[in-house]
């Protein structure tokens, strides 16, 4: 008996050591916003380098993923409009994991240039701001007010796999609303997309 019961306490200690980080949730603060990444210009930026005055969405992606890429003529049109706003933008590629494939910080400049990305991509070292948003899956969207409070958390839209099907843009409304000084109706939704590659 005492031995089950100190496997027990071992296994509870070690849950609670190695626990995902918890989820941030609406209301939340801009976690880390000086922390630094390396852009795809070379330059070290920070969340707080991108925010602009009507707030900030921030993007989990990479270079790889089928979802990221089936998404991205949709990507550019959110990204193009909250800058229009004075919302900043910034993309984090959080695949670790890859950094010696698809995901190489070369390949994210080849891949950016492609795109003809007109915003922050950078490299998020050590999964460290995905580990901080409880992030798992790209595409994944965070969007902040002007005061860097968390207003919306998920999908671009209703329909990840297929353009053309599209009900809901849940994060143009989202954009929308907050501009407009009103709350955001749907402020969270689930993101459909491919695992972040943390290094194990």
């Amino acid at each position: 008996m005492k031995k089950q019961f100190v496997l027990l306490l071992v296994a509870v200690v070690w849950l609670a050591a190695f626990r995902s980080p918890e989820a941030l949730e609406i209301g939340a603060k801009l976690p880390k916003p000086d922390h630094k990444m390396k852009d795809v210009t070379g330059k070290e930026v920070s969340m707080n380098d991108a925010k602009k005055s009507n707030g900030l969405l921030v993007m989990f992606s990479c270079n790889t993923c089928p979802y990221v890429q089936r998404n991205q003529d949709r990507t550019r049109e959110i990204c193009h409009y909250a800058l229009k706003n004075n919302i900043g933008v910034i993309l984090i590629n959080s695949n670790e994991a890859d950094r010696n494939g698809g995901d190489s910080y070369d390949a994210m400049q080849a891949y950016a240039k492609k795109q003809a990305y007109g915003w922050h991509y950078v490299v998020d070292k050590n999964n460290e701001i995905a580990d901080a948003f409880a992030a798992d899956r790209t595409p994944e969207c965070y969007l902040f007010n002007k005061d860097a409070v968390l207003v919306y958390k998920g999908a671009i839209d209703d329909n990840p796999g297929n353009a053309t099907g599209v009900q809901e843009k849940y994060l143009h409304k989202a954009m929308d609303a907050m501009l407009a000084g009103r709350p955001v109706e749907v402020t969270s939704t689930a993101s459909v997309g491919c695992g972040i590659k943390r290094k194990m």
